[in-house]
């Protein structure tokens, strides 16, 4: 690989004139800008970007957290800011958690390492959100964020998008509801359980403790919760899932069963992922507007980036009821 010497050697000038001209830091002649370019041409040199980063205190990328990049939800939400930072001049790294409160620890420091000029962080654990003390990379947090933490947040309205699936099952006349919730003591999973537990409750529906289980997030953890559900003694005639994966899940789980989707059980998802509309019968959904958290996510950012100073911000954004084939009114009371 060519360095700035060997640019200097073949043009004939001096390394520090190559990087006048490469960074158009002072006037030089036009003959030895014209001989600085064209060795760099002859030797495909590629100026040093953490050497200029490190001059400029700027390096036009972005990190991101993701708790899971195998859920399309984050996978989703991730192009959506990629999209956006490229837009505006900045490339992203991405990093997975895997839910693993060590590993984001470990990717906070990498990232700040890599000199990133601002982080963006949606995932489970927030625990080491300052690993090293103050961290004062610019930063906006994605759905979730310590109450007591003066930082930017954006956010999906998930209390209203578990009443907007109730109201969806008390207008179908659902009277057997269950749900499938997220890990245990995640507080957007449980605002959604919430908003779902009270709708009802006005709608004259009680969810028994039996009525609420938690899972992974995953299909095969929607699927083994939907099981126990659908074999129990209290059979539900509907399952509200905290996010379209388990959904796809139960859809699975009814088909082995024999159970008919809609007639016998409606399921309700939410995220509206881009599989939802393909999977048999179709995934009636909570939909997040991923275009817009992701833009605005990326736009906080970029704002922060711009003037440290702002205000801490919170922005929520509400989710719509994406009605497919997956309910219906109920058709078999049995």
């Amino acid at each position: 690989m060519s360095t700035i010497k060997d640019v200097a050697r073949l043009a004939g000038v001096s390394y520090t004139t190559v990087s006048h001209v490469l960074n158009q830091t002072r006037p030089v002649s036009a003959e030895a800008r014209e001989r600085v370019l064209q060795a760099v041409k002859d030797l495909d040199y590629v100026p040093s970007a953490l050497a200029r980063s490190l001059r400029s205190k700027v390096t036009g990328s972005i990190g991101l957290i993701i708790p899971n990049n195998t859920n399309p939800y984050f996978s989703e939400l991730a192009r959506g800011i990629e999209d956006h930072c490229y837009g505006a001049g900045y490339s992203v790294i991405l990093c997975n958690s895997d839910d693993d409160p060590d590993k984001q620890r470990d990717y906070l420091l990498v990232l700040q390492t890599k000199r990133c000029d601002g982080l963006i962080i949606a995932t489970l654990n927030q625990s080491h959100l300052q690993p090293t003390g103050r961290l004062d990379i610019p930063t906006v947090l994605l759905d979730r964020a310590p109450k007591e933490r003066d930082i930017d947040l954006v956010s999906t309205d998930n209390f209203l998008g578990g009443q907007l699936a109730a109201r969806h099952l008390l207008e179908l006349r659902r009277r057997r509801v269950a749900c499938i919730a997220g890990p245990a003591g995640l507080e957007l999973s449980d605002q959604r359980v919430e908003g779902l537990r009270r709708t009802l409750a006005v709608g004259g529906v009680e969810m028994a403790d039996g009525d609420l289980l938690h899972a992974d997030f995953s299909g095969i953890g929607g699927y083994q919760a939907a099981m126990r559900l659908l074999q129990g003694e209290r059979r539900p005639d509907a399952i509200f899932c905290c996010n379209d994966m388990m959904a796809i899940g139960v859809l699975r789980a009814a088909g082995e069963l024999q159970i008919e989707v809609p007639g016998q059980l409606s399921v309700i998802g939410f995220d509206d992922i881009e599989l939802a509309q393909f999977v048999h019968p179709p995934l009636t959904t909570v939909a997040q507007n991923t275009r817009r958290l992701g833009n605005l996510t990326a736009q906080f950012l970029l704002e922060r980036i711009a003037d440290p100073a702002l205000p801490a911000r919170r922005e929520t954004v509400a989710p719509q009821l994406q009605v497919r084939g997956s309910t219906a009114p109920l058709t078999d009371p049995t």
